[in-house]
């Protein structure tokens, strides 16, 4: 699984929701990967100390700042662009990639985060104003 999480003061999406502070997350899954790496991001996700504390130093968990998490579907995270018009047969199939984007949104939830999502392959506006900014990379094969 990849994700790419940013920290924003507010973040929102046409079709479902929208959140203040916390992070949003563009996340793309792959045709091999598996609950456990759901579980794996979910918790480094969750427990990333990315937000400012009184010294202005990047300790504080999205936890400690009452945060909340816009998740949406992100297949292109998966391109194959070796040539100038990007590829996608990388991504997983919708049969593998919506039950696992669930189970993301679940494992979130589970750990008492309010969740807003996208709707799986819709055209979607998403918008967000980025706090600092901070926009990290994560792979599951490399956490």
């Amino acid at each position: 699984m990849r994700a790419v999480v940013t920290r924003v003061s507010s973040a929102s999406v046409s079709i479902d929701g929208a959140i203040g502070t916390g992070f949003l997350v563009l996340l793309g899954i792959g045709p091999n990967d598996t609950q456990a790496q759901a579980e794996k991001l979910a918790d480094k996700i969750c427990g990333l100390r990315v937000f400012a504390d009184e010294a202005g130093k990047m300790n504080l968990n999205l936890a400690a700042v009452g945060g909340a998490l816009l998740v949406v579907s992100q297949f292109t995270l998966y391109a194959d662009i070796k040539s100038r018009r990007p590829g996608f047969t990388k991504a997983a199939p919708p049969a593998v990639a919506i039950p696992l984007y669930e189970t993301f949104l679940d494992l979130c939830r589970a750990r008492g985060f309010q969740v807003e999502h996208g709707a799986f392959g819709a055209d979607m506006a998403v918008q967000s104003v980025n706090d600092g900014p901070v926009t990290i990379w994560m792979d599951t094969e490399t956490l």
